[in-house]
């Protein structure tokens, strides 16, 4: 399966964007003192509903656009800025003084703040839209802003779990791109070029936190990430270890994408039609409907299977629906190879 990143789908009056008030990334600061920090907890105030609270921090802590958050959130772009500007109009009339919220408002913020961050992180590593298929800047900030929360709640395992998630996956980055800019799947890239301290850094992560019991969504992705990062080759890949781990997700946060992704983790243990099996009822069902991945991962089972004219017909309705550019031109080239094959 590719490696394009996840799959998942708040501030007022005269704050709108302060990422040029945050420390350089080698110099991060207190958390205290860090005002992008301070406004993310801000806008993920509980007056807002979470959609409203994680829009409204992608557009003034992300720097994100209108477009892109809509797209997160699969509504049009009308209905994204009425949304935010409402959000800011709340905030504006609540009187909240701009500072970080006291410690025992922080667990009561903390799920929309680390559900903002895995947003931020996603736009970047994989662009839904555009010629950049990466967009560094906000997968550095969003890591940034992992570690000044996970030193603000070093306790919390699913703040942990987030950071260890984001160093997991960024390390592979540099192989995810090709010389002429091409997207490389996982199972092709060049792992000498992956980032060995990062991933050193986020296995000891989570790691430790599993440790405590505790078990959540973000922790779990990292634990996937983990078997993947420490696998030397694709063919040694623990997938039956990936597979378990999906389930235990499915069980925890149950929906279309982990569901997809778990799809592919039976093909890979059980064989491409047990997969299917699962992709089909999905579709069925109307999970991820119209959605390019959707199509992208049956296409990669029919390929598995020997299925090559259907594969590709699959890989072309993929592309068709994906607004990056990057990964249409894989998709299509993928197609055209079976094509003519």
């Amino acid at each position: 399966m590719e490696d394009i990143g996840f799959m998942c789908a708040r501030c007022g009056g005269e704050v709108h964007d302060v990422t040029h008030n945050r420390a350089p990334a080698d110099e991060p600061g207190p958390p205290d003192r860090d005002d992008t920090l301070t406004v993310l907890f801000l806008c993920c105030h509980p007056v807002l509903s979470p959609a409203s609270a994680i829009a409204l921090t992608l557009r003034s802590v992300g720097g994100l656009s209108t477009a892109e958050i809509a797209r997160a959130f699969l509504v049009p772009e009308a209905t994204m800025g009425r949304r935010i500007a409402r959000a800011k109009e709340r905030i504006a009339g609540s009187g909240i003084p701009f500072r970080l919220p006291d410690r025992e408002e922080w667990p009561r913020r903390l799920e929309a703040v680390l559900h903002v961050l895995y947003l931020i992180f996603n736009e970047g590593y994989a662009s839904d839209s555009g010629r950049e298929f990466r967009r560094a800047d906000l997968t550095a900030e969003a890591i940034r802003l992992a570690r000044a929360v996970h030193a603000l709640l070093p306790d919390d395992p699913e703040a942990a779990g987030l950071l260890a998630l984001m160093l997991l996956t960024d390390a592979r980055a540099a192989a995810r791109v090709g010389p002429a800019g091409e997207l490389v799947p996982l199972a092709e890239q060049d792992r000498s070029r992956w980032d060995a301290a990062a991933i050193a850094e986020g296995v000891e992560l989570i790691t430790r936190t599993l440790a405590r019991r505790r078990p959540g969504p973000y922790q779990l992705q990292a634990a996937i990430a983990a078997c993947h990062d420490e696998a030397p080759t694709a063919a040694e890949t623990d997938w039956p270890q990936i597979l378990a781990l999906y389930g235990v997700l499915e069980r925890l946060s149950p929906g279309p994408p982990v569901t997809l992704n778990r799809a592919v983790a039976v093909a890979m243990v059980r064989g491409p039609r047990a997969g299917l099996e699962i992709i089909a009822a999905l579709d069925a069902a109307g999970g991820l409907a119209g959605s390019h991945r959707l199509y992208a991962a049956r296409a990669h089972l029919l390929e598995m299977a020997g299925d090559l004219k259907e594969a590709a017909e699959d890989y072309r309705a993929a592309a068709a629906r994906t607004t990056s550019l990057a990964e249409r031109h894989h998709l299509t080239t993928r197609a055209a190879r079976l094509a003519a094959g």
